[in-house]
């Protein structure tokens, strides 16, 4: 067996053991394909919350370049859910958070799809609110609209530094490059994981009067 197919076994067994591992997902219910680094998932499940954890296995696993996400989900008939229900648990959820503005920001319901407005200061808190509505039962998308505005202009290389060094913290890698387009973070380089990349972005979203992240970054050994 070529190095390749053996890193796709590889992949492809790693994948299935964090289904299995995830109490979130139910493994039968989801097939694993793996060719050249490039995960596909198959299958039903009941709910979008159990698609995203899905996908969020495939991803955490080292080596994976990609993840093509074919699971279907299938709603039961009558989720006990209206609009309305939708509306008041996110409400609550927002609420709850003692981290979300939650008094600055707006949620509208339609046919189970979640819209968010309003504005915050940090990209963390925006990236959070998004975060608990997409827990909750019956919702089948969210679209955030919420605007980042930070109470103080950012200083750039200040930004760049302390982004980088937040990265060698967190995720100990140098192929990172941090760069700041006014008010823009931007990430560049080659990571190691899915789940590195996806630090990497938090990373970023937390530095103090960033508003957008725009991550370039490349998963690869």
């Amino acid at each position: 067996m070529t190095t390749a197919l053996q890193t796709d076994a590889r992949i492809q067994r790693e994948v299935r053991d964090e289904l299995a591992w995830d109490p979130r997902v139910r493994p039968d219910e989801i097939g694993v394909s793996v060719v050249d680094g490039v995960v596909t998932l198959t299958g039903r499940v009941d709910g979008y919350a159990r698609r995203w954890a899905a996908r969020g296995c495939a991803q955490r696993v080292r080596g994976v370049r990609a993840v093509a996400d074919d699971i279907e989900v299938r709603l039961p008939g009558d989720t006990g859910r209206t609009d309305s229900d939708i509306a008041i648990a996110a409400s609550r959820a927002l609420d709850w958070d003692s981290f979300v503005p939650a008094e600055r920001l707006d949620v509208t319901v339609a046919n189970g799809w979640v819209v968010l407005r309003g504005e915050v200061e940090f990209g963390w808190q925006r990236r959070t609110a998004e975060h608990e509505l997409r827990r909750l039962g019956g919702v089948r998308g969210v679209t955030n609209l919420v605007e980042v505005r930070p109470a103080a202009p950012v200083d750039g290389e200040r930004t760049r530094r302390d982004v980088q060094r937040a990265l060698l913290r967190g995720i100990g890698t140098e192929r990172v490059t941090v760069e700041v387009d006014g008010d823009t973070v931007v990430l560049s380089g080659v990571v190691r994981s899915w789940w590195e990349r996806e630090q990497a972005e938090r990373v970023a979203w937390s530095a103090e009067g960033v508003r957008a992240v725009r991550d370039e970054l490349l998963v690869g050994g």
